[in-house]
């Protein structure tokens, strides 16, 4: 049973396939609130900052910039966003990348959903 949590979540990712299935699971989690999403990096910063959500999840590879580039600047100017990177690659050097730039979490979008909704949830 997960946790109930209070979270407000934006979500940058380019596929409105994919991006209706996370806010369905945002919406599943007790408390949590998709804010707002994105589907390119410029677009992304600008909302997030403006918004400045609790938890922000990430797509690597976008339409227009990428989720690393989105991490580095906003993390840069409000430190308290909780960032999860959820990508189809999962690559160890995308990986380190974001851990080092501050990221909570590093999922794999084909067997990692569920381990997501648990790190929003807790």
């Amino acid at each position: 049973m997960l946790q109930t949590a209070a979270v407000n979540v934006f979500l940058v990712e380019d596929s409105p396939l994919l991006r209706s299935r996370l806010e369905a699971m945002v919406a599943d989690i007790p408390g949590a609130n998709a804010v707002g999403h994105a589907e390119g990096a410029d677009d992304a910063v600008r909302q997030i900052l403006a918004t400045l959500p609790d938890a922000v999840v990430l797509d690597i590879h976008l339409k227009q910039g990428n989720g690393l580039d989105i991490l580095r600047a906003v993390s840069a100017k409000a430190p308290q966003i909780r960032f999860y990177v959820l990508t189809n690659y999962p690559m160890e050097g995308y990986r380190l990348s974001a851990e080092r730039m501050g990221a909570r979490g590093f999922f794999d979008k084909s067997t990692e959903f569920d381990r997501l909704k648990q790190a929003l949830a807790a």
